[in-house]
């Protein structure tokens, strides 16, 4: 007789070959645009030396200023067309930063617009105002050989227009990014040079070098580059310069280096221009008299800088600091602009203290004394600080990539508390738990706990390392139930009512447990004040949609995702928010909403393969906006072209009704979903697929697809859950003999 086990392997083939099959990625209404024509090739240079007085015309110097002006980086571009287009990387423009280009010929231009980016590839376009440029012939980055020699142009260490041979040694994905490897050096300066082959073509732009070896580098490929000249997304420089900013009534920068904002967060990037690297970025909030408490949660990304809390500063070289530095634990004392004038009071290493995570500062600020705190330990007691009045803030040294969140300043700062009642009823439902399987009856208990149910969980994970992968499971199971239910008591409003925005970051939620969800939604309703602030009182429907375009392609530079469509980043709205990339559905959620607060009548309108709006104007029939193409207007033709090209389908009637808020928020989880399933991730299958269902609840293919993966889990249990409810319910298009099988296959495997 043959085992049963064998009918169940044979199962679980059939079922996985169907499920991968059934993942399809996110849709899209076209292919991606094709390279551009090539012209015939030119007779090619006898030498290297003729090739680049043939290039050299083409490349140019970039700099950005730092907030005093002065010259604080510098890159290589070259030119694209005659009109003043110029090609680079974006980190060689900075963020927020006005930027100049020099040519060939010594002239110097500023910048006017960013014409188009892409922050994923590293890529920019700059448009200056030149109309005699000398534009380089783009290659085709797909027909690179390896071994292929090549020649690099840039200006590495502001030694400018130097020349380096090579050849390609291969292709290798970077941090998700498939990039050409080069066997050539590439120093700072070098970023944003054109990458040629010996006809003078160019198929890609340098970026970065290797950190193991000096003779290795890194450019990506010119044909990512070429949707940004087909589709580009200006920003001119004016919003440029104000975009990612700190808030100027909140925070003052200081010395240079990079600080940016990101709702919640602040970002301190780049050496700032004081000695040992030091930049600073003050608060305007008015200090109290002492005693006070200052504190910040702060993460760095290499525990061999430092970032930490200022105070007592005289807006200049004078302050005390508190911050991690090299593993410990320092105050010091800052009386000038170098080491000579700089003095640590104290420093010490710390068990409390966690290298390459967040980690909360504390200072209490006393007549005759200085506490320091790290997550709620004293660390260092410092009587030596006599600090005067001052001014407080953030500090970062060296080329340490710093984060700040949750500043405070006030009389006493309380630190957060546990509960010890909560603890308790965690330990007590842990107590008769053992590694194995997620039990949902657990899960059901802690839920109603909250966040400090979540802390718990992952503070016994990190003690009890025998139960740490259990413990984590649960913990991550807690945290998701805790954000579906605060989706579902959200989309328990009436459809008018619901805050699309509010569950579209829900759902980025899901993936990400630090976003700061009141402030984007802070964020959004400043974009909305903003816009609104733009209209007059009595304008018109069509008056308003106008300065919506304006203001979100125009103004603020919200484009269609070219070259890395298929990024999950894409389906995040914290992430198009702060990006201005996206794909068609989380476009036209950023749009639909923004006209809603101007009184609009725009509903998401989900054709097949592609996700537009409609506008109903007062008079008239539903004007159909494309929000990917920038808001382009589309008839029901060029509708019926894009439905096409994207699925093979034919339009009709049905597709072009309004869909629901509900049903908007399925079809992100369901791209999120098709994201995951090509990379096989399975906790992020399953996390979407209960996303889905709390949303859907009678959807028979979403608990077909969740029985399946939690059974592949380890989680028979709950898999039992969707199969019962399957059998129970009998949904049109379900084999039901198969999911009996299914359901034997469980059971067995619990024997």
């Amino acid at each position: 007789m043959i085992p049963q086990r064998y009918f169940a392997i044979r199962l679980l083939t059939a079922w996985s070959m169907w499920i991968i099959a059934s993942l399809g990625g996110v849709s899209r209404a076209d292919d991606a645009p094709m390279p551009a024509a090539q012209s015939p090739a030119s007779q090619s240079p006898t030498s290297v030396e003729k090739l680049f007085a043939k290039v050299r015309p083409s490349v140019v110097i970039i700099t950005f200023a730092g907030r005093d002006g002065q010259r604080e980086g510098l890159g290589t571009g070259f030119a694209v067309d005659r009109d003043g287009l110029i090609a680079t990387n974006l980190h060689v423009i900075g963020e927020a930063r006005p930027i100049s280009v020099e040519t060939a010929d010594g002239k110097r231009h500023e910048v006017t617009v960013v014409e188009a980016s892409d922050r994923v590839a590293d890529l920019a376009l700059l448009r200056i105002d030149a109309h005699d440029l000398t534009p380089l012939e783009l290659g085709d980055s797909d027909t690179l050989k390896q071994g292929q020699p090549i020649v690099a142009v840039g200006n590495p260490h502001g030694l400018t227009h130097s020349v380096v041979t090579g050849i390609v040694s291969g292709q290798r994905e970077i941090e998700g990014r498939q990039m050409i490897q080069l066997a050539i050096p590439i120093e700072p300066g070098n970023s944003g040079g054109p990458l040629l082959d010996l006809d003078g073509r160019v198929h890609g732009l340098l970026t970065m070098k290797s950190q193991v070896t000096p003779n290795l580098g890194f450019a990506v490929a010119i044909n990512r580059l070429k949707p940004l000249l087909e589709k580009p997304n200006p920003v001119p420089m004016s919003r440029w310069l104000a975009l990612g900013a700190p808030d100027a009534d909140r925070w003052t920068p200081l010395f240079g280096g990079r600080w940016r904002q990101k709702a919640g967060k602040l970002v301190a990037e780049g050496a700032g221009q004081g000695f040992g690297g030091r930049t600073l970025c003050l608060s305007k909030q008015e200090v109290p008299a002492v005693p006070y408490e200052i504190a910040v949660t702060v993460r760095l990304d290499d525990e061999a800088g430092a970032a930490g809390l200022i105070f007592a500063s005289d807006g200049g070289d004078r302050h005390f600091g508190f911050y991690p530095s090299a593993g410990k634990l320092r105050l010091t004392q800052f009386d000038g602009p170098d080491v000579t004038t700089w003095h640590v009071l104290d420093e010490r290493p710390s068990p409390d203290y966690l290298p390459g995570g967040w980690n909360t500062l504390k200072v209490r600020v006393d007549r005759e004394k200085v506490d320091c705190f790290v997550n709620g330990h004293l660390v260092i007691q410092s009587t030596r600080a006599q600090p005067n009045p001052g001014r407080a803030g953030l500090a970062k040294f060296r080329d340490t990539r710093a984060e700040f969140k949750e500043f405070q300043l006030g009389k006493e700062i309380a630190a957060p508390q546990t509960d010890q009642a909560v603890v308790d009823r965690v330990e007590e439902a842990l107590a008769g738990v053992s590694p194995g399987e997620l039990d949902g009856d657990l899960i059901d208990r802690l839920a109603p706990e909250g966040a400090a149910a979540v802390a718990v969980l992952r503070d016994r994970a990190k003690k009890l390392e025998r139960q740490a992968a259990h413990v984590r499971q649960v913990a991550a199971a807690v945290y998701e139930r805790r954000v579906l239910d605060e989706l579902t008591r959200e989309l328990a409003r009436d459809e008018a009512a619901i805050d699309v925005i509010f569950a579209a970051l829900l759902i980025a939620r899901l993936d990400n447990d630090e976003l700061d969800v009141p402030a984007y939604r802070e964020q959004f309703d400043r974009m909305a004040n903003e816009l609104k602030g733009r209209l007059a009182a009595d304008a018109e429907e069509a008056a308003k949609l106008k300065a919506l375009d304006e203001y979100l392609f125009n103004d603020n530079g919200f484009h269609g995702s070219r070259g890395d469509y298929y990024n999950r980043r894409n389906s995040y709205i914290n992430e198009v928010l702060d990006d201005r990339e996206g794909i068609p559905i989380t476009l036209s959620l950023v749009y639909m909403e923004l006209a809603r607060r101007l009184g609009l009548d725009v509903a998401g309108v989900g054709l097949p393969g592609h996700f537009v709006v409609g506008w109903q104007p007062p008079m008239g029939e539903r004007q159909l906006i494309d929000v990917f193409e920038r808001g382009q207007r589309l008839t029901r033709e060029q509708a019926q072209a894009r439905v096409l090209g994207a699925t093979g389908q034919a339009l009709d009637d049905s597709h072009l009704k309004p869909v629901t808020k509900k049903s908007i928020l399925v079809r992100v989880l369901h791209n999120l979903q098709s994201n995951a399933g090509r990379k096989r991730d399975m906790p992020a299958l399953l996390r979407y697929l209960d996303a889905i269902l709390t949303i859907a609840p009678d959807s028979p293919d979403d608990h077909m697809y969740r029985a399946f993966y939690r059974y592949q889990s380890g989680q028979g249990r709950r898999a039992l859950e969707d199969v019962d409810w399957l059998l129970s319910h009998d949904p049109p298009g379900i084999d039901l003999e198969r999911v009996g099988q299914l359901r034997d296959a469980i059971l067995n495997r619990a024997k």
